[in-house]
């Protein structure tokens, strides 16, 4: 077992969906197969979430509190979680033997933990006891309410890891798409699509194709324009960036099949054919609405959500860390009924990774 990757799960917002779909994701005996789960978080949230797992689904989990990595047994059944102490049962609204969502939303607590979570699970990569960190959903909102003013958890990554060339990948499936800028503004979106930037981001496509075992990537890069600009009509960001930025690519041996940008309304559907490998996006929505179009399946007759699926994967640090692709789902959380398949993807995304990087050092 000691051969197994080690992956350090960050509970996410106490209050929101990450302890109760960290249990259901942790009840599948084949996770122990292929790594050694650890949860950074509370034990006094997790444990109240296995109560609502029990109470609702029939799962039976336990919980072992510990402070070092070194002290987790990692056996089916008990989920070792490295407790911070910052949760206590009092701070947990409801009661488990009647499950029903919290109501709480943001809080500066629920930020504060959450923050706490992901620096500890951060550190204990940069350290070397964890191969790989996979973070559950934290609220944007709650953590700034804490003090703590990122606009994401991969700013807080860059900041901890010292990492300035970085950038968000989504996958579901076979469909990847690479962020050129993420929280912005969609306005100052278009001022950031310079050529050095496009040039980064391209690399950093290649290269992280490549940590998941893909050896030779075909990297398709969108246009931001409609159209490509239409040779300048429409705009010459493509003309005046993004093409100096592809040409530079293919100098150094990059692989980018049509040799210049692709309309962004067929750019997904080639993919999706085969094309790419992966896809270089201009803005945060250009990539996100088709990843969450294919991920995210809503059963409008039962009136709950089939499937909540894809991995969101920060490139260009120098440790691993995948998550889930969705929110906190604070109008739901502590009912029971969140879906973990975007936690069991990340967790996949991260020992695939793991073992990819032990196989090349």
């Amino acid at each position: 077992m000691n051969h197994l990757p080690i992956l350090g799960i960050s509970m996410g917002d106490p209050f929101g969906n990450g302890p109760e779909i960290t249990i259901k994701a942790l009840a599948d005996r084949s996770v122990y197969d292929r790594c050694r789960p650890l949860v950074v978080g509370d034990a006094a949230s997790m444990a109240y979430a296995a109560a609502v797992a029990k109470k609702v689904s029939g799962i039976d989990i336990k919980i072992r509190s510990i402070t070092k990595v070194s002290e987790a047994n990692f056996v089916y059944g008990v989920i070792d979680v490295y407790d911070l102490g910052l949760i206590r049962s009092s701070d947990i609204p409801g009661d488990p033997a009647s499950p029903s969502p919290f109501g709480l939303g943001a809080t500066a607590l629920g930020g504060e933990a959450a923050f706490q979570y992901v620096k500890t699970v951060i550190e204990l990569a940069m350290a070397g006891e964890v191969d790989a960190t996979i973070t559950n959903a934290l609220s944007k909102e709650a953590i700034n309410m804490a003090g703590h003013h990122y606009s994401g958890h991969t700013e807080i990554y860059a900041d901890y890891t010292k990492t300035s060339k970085y950038s968000m990948m989504l996958a579901h499936e076979n469909l990847r798409v690479v962020h050129v800028s993420t929280h912005v503004s969609l306005r100052q979106a278009c001022d950031l699509v310079k050529k050095d930037r496009v040039l980064d981001v391209i690399r950093i496509a290649d290269a992280g194709c490549k940590a998941i075992g893909i050896a030779h990537p075909k990297i398709g890069v969108a246009g931001l324009n409609p159209h490509c600009g239409e040779n300048g009509m429409f705009g010459t960001e493509e003309i005046e960036e993004i093409q100096p930025a592809i040409d530079a690519a293919l100098a150094e041996g990059i692989n980018i099949p049509e040799k210049k940008p692709t309309p962004p309304d067929t750019v997904f559907s080639k993919a999706l054919g085969g094309w790419y490998d992966i896809v270089v996006v201009m803005y945060h929505d250009q990539g996100h609405i088709p990843l969450k179009v294919k991920g995210f399946v809503y059963n409008k007759a039962e009136g709950h959500w089939d499937a909540v699926a894809g991995v969101n994967v920060t490139l260009g640090l120098p440790i691993i860390r995948a998550s889930v692709d969705h929110g906190t789902g604070f109008g739901h959380a502590g009912d029971g009924h969140a879906n973990e398949l975007s936690l069991v993807n990340a967790m996949d995304y991260g020992i695939r990774m793991a073992n990819a990087k032990k196989k090349n050092i």
